[in-house]
């Protein structure tokens, strides 16, 4: 029988980049946060970061108090 997968190749994952408007770099950190307004308290959302729009990405989201984490990413 043959293996209708055969010479197929295994889909690329696409690379992590950064969450920053217009920015293509590779993630390097994730931003752990949540709209109280909108989500339950245990629900996290992400958004990746480059090493470059990090801190304004931090500042964005503390400023609305949305904010909970900051880890690396493991890409």
């Amino acid at each position: 029988m043959s293996d209708p997968q055969a010479g197929i190749p295994d889909p690329v994952e696409p690379e992590a980049t950064c969450s920053a408007k217009g920015c293509q770099a590779p993630a390097t950190w994730q931003l752990l946060w949540n709209n109280p307004k909108l989500h339950t308290p245990e629900r996290r959302k992400v958004w990746l970061a480059c090493d470059e729009h990090r801190q304004s990405l931090i500042d964005f989201l503390g400023k609305r108090d949305f904010l909970k984490d900051v880890v690396p990413h493991q890409g």
